[in-house]
């Protein structure tokens, strides 16, 4: 009999998905990348203000993004093409306050599972698109804007 990596062998019941079961420090390179949900939100150009410390986002993003498919142009190597670029480790994800409230990485990290439109759920990647979570169509690249201008563009619609 062969077992099949979605049922447990002791009652052939489905397998609850890996980000149900895993941690996320321990999910394969594979799994993480996969709870990436496309919305780009953390591409956009945050602020900080000196006094308070409040981060805010712009709607400004990177220009490695591809706006319209909101994934980044150049992903390998991005550290080393935009240096400010956050890398995302199981340990950091807790520690930054501006990913929004619907970043899979912190929603597994907080035990809250995935949305309904992620598309590990819904299987569709349109969803992210339709539940209003991508930044497609409400950005626009960092290469077609003055740095003086980001303070204008502040967005309210990020939710962290």
């Amino acid at each position: 009999m062969t077992h099949h990596d979605d049922t447990t062998e002791s009652d052939s019941e489905p397998r609850a998905p890996f980000w149900e079961r895993k941690t996320l420090a321990e999910m394969t390179r594979a799994e993480w990348e996969s709870l990436c949900d496309g919305c780009a939100q953390c591409c956009m150009i945050k602020l900080q203000d000196e006094g308070s410390g409040v981060i805010v986002h712009t709607a400004v993003v990177c220009q490695l993004l591809d706006t319209e498919a909101c994934r980044c142009t150049a992903y390998a190597d991005r550290h080393s093409r935009v240096p400010d670029c956050i890398e995302f480790t199981p340990d950091r994800v807790l520690q930054l306050s501006w990913l929004p409230k619907s970043c899979a990485y912190r929603r597994v990290a907080e035990g809250r599972g995935l949305a309904a439109w992620h598309p590990l759920v819904s299987g569709d990647p349109a969803t992210v698109v339709e539940a209003g979570v991508s930044v497609r169509g409400r950005v626009v690249s960092e290469s077609d804007v003055p740095e003086a201008a980001y303070e204008d563009m502040v967005v309210r619609w990020v939710d962290c």
